[in-house]
C-alpha cells in the first residue's frame, strides 16, 4: 500500500508540474533560453548557406566543375543525416542543453577549419563534419523550446524564436554580398567563428527542459525549475492562473527509436518524412544553387548574383514571419496543404516561359521559395508537436535527418538537370514534388494548434 501511495503521489506531482508549467506566461528563463538558442540556430543556418555565397569566387578560383559545386554544398547536408540521428538519440539520454553545447562546438570548429580549405576534398571533408554538428544542434533546440511553451502560445512563440534560422540565412545573402567580392570567400567563414563567442558562455544560464527531467524521473529537479520560473514572475508582479486540472499524464517510459514506427507514430513519421523531403528538397535546390546559376550560366556580374541571391532569402524571411504571427489561427494543416499548391504555380510558369532569363528566375523561383519556406522553418514545430518528450528529439532528429537527404539531393539534382538538359526542366520536377506534398497534407496531416503535448501524443 505504501508503495502504491508513493507512485501516485509521483504521478499527481508530475502532472502538477507539467499544469504549473502549461500557465506560466514568459519567463526570463525562457527569454534567455530564446536569445542563446536562437544565436545558436542563427549562426547554425548562416553555416549551412555560407559555402552558396563563397561558392561564385570559389568555382572560379578552384577551377570547380559543376560536379564538384553540387558535391560541396551536398556533402554538409549528408554529415547533417548522422549529425541529426546521432544527438536527437544522444539527447533523450542526457538531456537537451549538453548536447546543444556539444553541437556548438562542433560546428563553429569546423567554421574554422574551412578557412584553410585547399581544394575541392579538403573542403568537403571539413563541410562533412561541420554538418554533423548543424544537423543535431536545430532537432534538439526545437525540442527543448517546444518543450517550454504553453499550448496557446507555442506556434507564435516557437516561430518567433525559429524564423531567427531564416535571418541567418539572409545574413548570408548580406554578409556575401558585401564581403565575398572584396576581402574573398574566407570572408564568409570568418564571420561564422561568432556563435562560439557568443552561445558557449552564456549556455551556464539556462536551464534543462522540465519535461525531459520529468520524461526521465528527475521530478525534483523539474519542480525546483519551474517553481524559479514561477518566483521571478512573481517578482516581477507577473499575476499567474491557477493550474489546470485536466492536464494528461507524461509516460516516464524510455526512449526507444523503435517506437517511431508503431502505433499511431508510425503514420505520423511517414508523414512527416514525406513534407521534409517535398519542401527541402526544393527549398534548398532553389536557395543554395542560385546565385551560382545567375553567375554560369547567364553570366551576371558577381555583384548582380550575390545580391539576386540575397534578395530570395529576404522574401523568404518576410514570409515566414508573417507565418508565425498568423500560423496559430490558420493551423498546421491548412497552411501546410496551401503552401503546397500555391508553390506549385511558379514552378510551373518557370517550365512554361523556359526561364530563358535570370530575371524570370529571380521573380517565379523567389515567388515559390517564399511560399515553401513558411514549411520548411515551422516544419520543426509541427514535430515537436506529433512526438510525445521520450520520442520528441529523437522524432526531430529522424524527421529532419530526411530533411538532409532531401536538401543534398536538390543540388545535386540542379547540377545534373542542368549539366545534362537544360535549367526548366529542374522547375518541372519542382512543381511535380511540391504538388505531392500538398497531397499528402490534405490526405494525412493531423491538426495541432491550441492542443496540449501530452494530449497530441501519449
Amino acid at each position: 500500500m505504501v508503495a502504491s501511495a508513493a507512485a501516485v503521489d509521483t504521478a499527481h506531482s508530475v502532472e502538477s508540474v507539467i499544469a504549473r508549467l502549461e500557465r506560466l506566461p514568459i519567463a526570463r528563463e525562457l527569454t534567455v533560453a530564446r536569445i542563446v538558442i536562437g544565436s545558436a540556430t542563427f549562426f547554425d543556418a548562416y553555416t549551412v548557406l555560407a559555402i552558396a555565397y563563397a561558392m561564385p569566387v570559389l568555382a572560379r578560383e578552384w577551377n570547380l566543375t559543376l560536379g564538384q559545386i553540387g558535391a560541396i554544398i551536398s556533402v554538409g547536408y549528408v554529415g547533417q543525416i548522422f549529425g541529426a540521428l546521432f544527438f536527437g538519440w544522444l539527447a533523450e539520454r542526457i538531456g537537451r542543453l549538453n548536447v546543444l553545447l556539444i553541437t556548438v562546438v562542433v560546428f563553429t570548429s569546423m567554421d574554422l577549419a574551412c578557412l584553410f580549405a585547399w581544394d575541392a576534398t579538403s573542403m568537403m571533408t571539413f563541410r562533412f563534419v561541420q554538418g554533423i554538428g548543424t544537423g543535431g544542434e536545430v532537432p534538439v533546440a526545437s525540442a527543448y523550446m517546444n518543450e517550454f511553451i504553453s499550448a496557446k502560445r507555442r506556434g507564435r512563440f516557437f516561430l518567433l524564436y525559429e524564423v531567427l534560422f531564416l535571418f541567418g540565412l539572409l545574413s548570408a545573402g548580406l554578409i556575401g554580398y558585401f564581403l565575398v567580392p572584396i576581402y574573398g570567400w574566407q570572408a564568409m567563414f570568418i564571420v561564422g567563428l561568432i556563435p562560439a563567442i557568443l552561445t558557449i558562455p552564456m549556455r551556464w544560464f539556462m536551464v534543462e527542459s522540465p519535461r525531459w527531467l520529468l520524461s526521465v524521473g528527475r521530478i525534483q529537479q523539474a519542480d525546483a525549475i519551474v517553481a524559479r520560473m514561477e518566483n521571478g514572475l512573481l517578482r516581477r508582479g507577473k499575476s499567474l492562473e491557477q493550474p489546470s486540472a485536466t492536464v494528461h499524464p507524461l509516460d516516464k517510459a524510455r526512449s526507444d527509436i523503435r517506437e517511431l514506427f508503431k502505433g499511431i507514430y508510425f503514420g505520423r513519421t511517414l508523414m512527416l518524412v514525406a513534407l521534409w523531403v517535398c519542401s527541402y528538397m526544393i527549398a534548398n535546390g532553389l536557395i543554395t544553387w542560385r546565385p551560382t546559376l545567375y553567375r554560369q550560366v547567364f553570366q551576371l556580374p558577381l555583384q548582380t548574383s550575390l545580391a539576386y541571391g540575397f534578395a530570395t532569402s529576404a522574401f523568404g524571411c518576410a514570409a515566414a514571419l508573417f507565418c508565425a504571427l498568423y500560423i496559430d489561427k490558420v493551423g498546421r494543416r491548412g497552411w501546410y496543404t496551401a503552401a503546397f499548391f500555391l508553390a506549385a504555380v511558379p514552378m510551373a510558369i518557370l517550365a512554361v516561359l523556359g526561364a530563358t532569363s535570370a530575371q524570370q528566375v529571380l521573380i517565379f523561383a523567389t515567388a515559390t521559395y517564399a511560399i515553401i519556406q513558411t514549411v520548411t522553418f515551422s516544419l520543426y514545430l509541427y514535430s515537436a508537436e506529433l512526438y510525445p518528450t521520450r520520442l520528441r528529439a529523437v522524432g526531430a532528429g529522424f524527421g529532419s535527418a530526411w530533411l538532409r537527404i532531401a536538401s543534398s539531393i536538390g543540388p545535386l539534382l540542379v547540377g545534373w538537370v542542368v549539366g545534362s538538359y537544360s535549367i526548366n526542366y529542374v522547375f518541372v520536377v519542382f512543381g511535380i514534388v511540391l504538388t505531392i506534398g500538398g497531397a499528402i497534407c490534405l490526405l494525412f496531416a493531423i491538426e495541432t494548434k491550441g492542443r496540449l503535448l501530452e494530449e497530441l501524443s501519449p
